[in-house]
Parts: structure tokens; C-alpha cells; sequence
């Protein structure tokens, strides 16, 4: 079979390997980039029940990117505040859009967009990309790489040969397994089912997330009368979320949210899946690097998921068209640990710390409970710690 050469070799087609293509699409680069779907599935990606948080710092990459202008038409919604509960507790840690954010173009703390409609306004702007060679219905066998060049083997048995290989293929990544970089991966026993629903109150463009016992149920804003709703359970009792008929599940949210959104309807189909938590120790290999969930993969609490995965692309995108520019070999080691350090410092801490919040909101020791109680209500008076976390969402 035939062996292709290429600069760089990108491995999965999703929002992270798109986002990077992308950026590179003003270089002398040759990319090519692979992926199991066939290029109808890559155009129009199917709806999954996933609406993705994005802050203003990732809108203006995804500007740069020409996406953004390619998202369609009313699909862009704002979140104005978010508010956390503590089951019956009387507290809310509530989130405002700080007061600096009224010089920018949105009065919003951030944006939810629909997973597919990311995927699709990346693809159109990456699929006629004069630098870049699909490999769409391939499946990659194996990844090696020496001090030269990386070699990467398809299904089909063709062999493309590159400078630079970078997974973006999952958090479950196999090529990160066969180029041997360890990850911490934390089950978190849970299952995230996710729907639209329709309802007769406003949802004021306030997110809201409430940690009630034995499962979490988080209500993201869309239209006025338009929510995802996000239930988070024990992986053993999604039977008691996923057996209820519609009205059945709309009268549970209901009662659940204490009829603050009014009469409720379940709007959508319903998406599940299960909750892991993955960091790898380090996000590069031999002519090899990691970036989005490849890299990090986030419980979903904290929003921070794709968000990250956009700053690492960028971060790795910045130092290749630098080292391009420079006449500078974009595979070297020195490259790859230098994207390392700055991606992790990023990801580290706030990985852990999502880790630390889940734990500590959904233990249901008395004295955890107690705990969380106290946080809600001291976070809440100290305007400094609200101030620092909207202002992370704003940039």
C-alpha cells in the first residue's frame, strides 16, 4: 500500500482536532487529518444532547477562526448568571456578569452553543482548507515516531508519514496509550442524562445547578422558555430517570425545581453518558502531542471542557507557526515540552479543583453536608472569590 507525507498528521475530527486544522490553514503546513466518520457525518453532525459553555476568551479564538460567523443564526445563547444550590438549604451562591464586562460586546457571563453546530460551523470552514488532506472512514492502527518522523498506519493499510502527529482523539485516546504517556482517570461512578425542555416561566438567562441528594440536576438557559437540562446520578439508578415516561420526568423536574420554571415539557430525545475524569501526566511524545480530551478530559460541572481544549490547540498552534516561521523543526522535543509546561499549568489545578467541588458536593456524609453549607454561605458574602470566578468565564 501507498505511503503519504505529510508536516502534520492530526488523529480525530472532532470540536479540538477542527479547532486546530483551522488555525493552521495560513501556513505552508501539509496537514492531514484522520477520522473513522465518512465526510456526510463530518458536514452534518447529528445532535447529541450536549450544549457546550464557552467563554469570551474561546468566542474570540473561534472568531479567529471564522466559526463562530458560521454558527447558525439563533443558536448562539447567552448566559447572563448561574446560580448553586445546596439541596433544600436556603442558599444560593449566585454569579453576576461583573461590571467590567459591560465594555465588551455582550452583557453575558458567556455563551451555550449546541455541540453540532460547533462541530458543523468548524468543518465548514476547515473541509475546503487548500493545506489540508482528509483521511475520512479510517481508523488508525498504530502510532510510532523516532527522532525523524512519526509514522502513523490506517486501516485501509496506507502508512502516512509526518513531522508531527497530535491526537485529538478522545479521552479514551488509544493512540496515547501506544505512545506510552501515562493519564489519571477517576470514574466517578455517575451518569450525566441530558434534554430539552420547554417550560411556561422564564429561565432569565441564569444557569442553575442544584446539588440535591443522590443526584444533580442543572438547568443551562437557552431561549426564555427554552433550558437543557443536565440530571447527574449514581450509574446504577439511571433507570430511574431513563424508564420515566415524558410527562412522567417533566413532573419530577418540576417538583425537583420547586416549580420555578412553571408548567415543564420535555422538548428533545434523551443523551447519556457516563462521567470520567481524565489528565494526562504529560501531553507529549516522541514527534507526538495531546489537545482536547486527548489532553484533558473535564467533569462536566465547571464548564471548562472545551474551553481548555481551545487554549491548548492555540498554545500548540502558536509555537509550530513560530517555529515555521523560523525555519525550526515543529516536531522537536524542545517544542513539545514548552507546549506542555504552559498547557499544564492551565489544566492542572483546575482539573484537580473540579475534582475537589464534585467530591465535596456530592458526598453524603452529614459532615460534607455541613461543609458545603458553610462554603455556599461564606463564598457568597465574599464578593472577591464571585468577582474571580466570573470574571475566569469573562477573560
Amino acid at each position: 500500500m501507498s505511503t503519504s507525507h505529510f508536516d502534520i498528521v492530526i488523529i480525530g475530527a472532532g470540536p479540538a482536532g477542527l479547532s486546530f486544522a483551522r488555525s493552521l490553514a495560513h501556513s505552508a503546513l501539509r496537514i492531514a487529518i484522520v477520522d473513522p466518520a465518512n465526510m456526510e457525518q463530518l458536514r452534518t453532525p447529528a445532535p447529541d444532547g450536549r450544549e457546550i459553555a464557552l467563554t469570551h476568551p474561546s468566542k474570540q479564538l473561534l472568531q479567529q477562526l471564522g466559526a463562530w460567523q458560521a454558527i447558525p443564526e439563533g443558536q448562539i445563547f447567552y448566559l447572563r448568571s448561574a446560580k448553586v444550590v445546596d439541596g433544600d438549604s436556603p442558599f444560593e451562591l449566585h454569579f453576576k456578569t461583573p461590571t467590567a464586562s459591560k465594555n465588551l460586546s455582550d452583557d453575558t457571563l458567556g455563551y451555550l452553543v449546541s455541540n453540532h453546530h460547533i462541530r458543523q460551523a468548524l468543518f465548514e470552514k476547515t473541509e475546503p482548507q487548500a493545506n489540508l488532506t482528509w483521511f475520512a472512514e479510517q481508523k488508525v492502527q498504530t502510532v510510532n515516531a523516532d527522532s525523524s518522523q512519526a509514522t502513523v498506519c490506517l486501516s485501509s493499510g496506507e502508512t502516512i508519514q509526518a513531522k508531527l502527529v497530535v491526537a485529538a482523539d478522545s479521552r479514551f485516546s488509544q493512540t496515547r496509550q501506544q505512545m506510552g504517556i501515562p493519564v489519571d482517570m477517576h470514574d466517578f461512578g455517575r451518569t450525566v442524562i441530558t434534554c430539552r425542555i420547554e417550560h411556561s416561566g422564564t429561565n432569565e438567562n441564569t444557569a442553575f445547578e442544584c446539588f440535591h441528594y443522590g443526584r444533580t440536576l442543572a438547568i443551562l438557559p437557552l431561549t426564555e422558555h427554552l433550558s437543557s437540562a443536565v440530571i447527574t446520578i449514581d450509574s446504577q439508578r439511571t433507570s430511574e430517570v431513563l424508564d420515566l415516561s415524558d410527562d412522567a420526568l417533566a413532573a419530577d423536574l418540576e417538583q425537583r425545581l420547586n416549580g420555578r420554571l412553571g408548567t415543564i415539557k420535555v422538548a428533545s430525545s434523551r443523551y447519556r453518558y457516563p462521567l470520567v475524569g481524565t489528565h494526562a501526566r504529560r501531553f507529549y511524545s516522541t514527534r507526538f502531542a495531546l489537545i482536547g480530551d486527548a489532553a484533558v478530559g473535564m467533569h462536566p460541572v465547571t464548564a471548562h471542557g472545551y474551553n481548555l481544549g481551545l487554549y491548548g490547540q492555540n498554545t500548540l498552534s502558536e509555537l509550530i507557526q513560530k517555529a515555521e516561521t523560523m525555519g525550526r523543526d515543529i516536531g522537536s522535543g524542545e517544542l513539545l515540552q514548552q507546549y506542555d509546561r504552559r498547557h499544564q499549568l492551565k489544566t492542572r489545578p483546575i482539573y484537580h479543583g473540579t475534582n475537589f467541588v464534585v467530591k465535596l458536593f456530592t458526598n453524603e456524609a452529614p459532615p460534607a453536608k455541613l461543609l458545603r453549607g458553610a462554603v455556599l454561605r461564606v463564598s457568597n458574602a465574599l464578593s472577591p472569590v464571585k468577582s474571580l470566578i466570573s470574571r475566569q468565564l469573562t477573560g
